[in-house]
C-alpha cells in the first residue's frame, strides 16, 4: 500500500516537457502552433482530434480531412525550461509570451497561420 502512495507522489512530482509545437502543412506554408504545459499529451491530443474530425481549428481540420495525415508534420519548436524556484507552478504567461515570439518568427519566414475560425 505504501508503494502505491509513493508512486502516486512521484507521478505528481514529474514535470512534463512544456513549450510550443507546430502542425505544418507539407504542401504549403500554412501552420498551426500551440503553446502547452505538456507537449507530449497536447500533441497526442491534437493528432487524435484531427483523426476523429474534432479539432477546434476548423480550417486545419478541413485540410486534414481533405489531404490526410501524411500531408502534415508535427514539430516541437521550443521547449520551455522550468525555473529552479520549485514554488513556481503557473507558466501560462511564459507560454503565452513564447507563442507570441514564435508567431512573429514564423510570420517573418512568410508562414501563414490556420485561421482560428471559419
Amino acid at each position: 500500500m505504501d508503494r502505491k502512495k509513493e508512486l502516486k507522489a512521484e507521478y505528481k512530482m514529474m514535470k512534463p516537457p512544456m513549450g510550443i509545437f507546430m502542425i505544418g502543412s507539407k504542401g504549403s506554408n500554412k501552420c498551426y502552433i500551440e503553446a502547452t504545459p505538456n507537449l507530449k499529451a497536447t500533441m497526442n491530443s491534437a493528432k487524435f482530434k484531427l483523426g476523429a474530425g474534432n479539432h477546434p481549428n476548423k480550417e486545419l481540420q478541413k485540410e486534414w480531412k481533405e489531404f490526410g495525415e501524411a500531408h502534415f508534420m508535427f514539430e516541437i519548436l521550443e521547449e520551455l525550461q522550468y525555473d529552479e524556484d520549485e514554488s513556481k507552478m503557473d507558466y501560462s504567461e511564459d507560454l503565452a509570451l513564447l507563442q507570441m515570439i514564435w508567431e512573429e518568427k514564423l510570420a517573418e519566414k512568410k508562414m501563414v497561420f490556420y485561421k482560428k475560425r471559419i
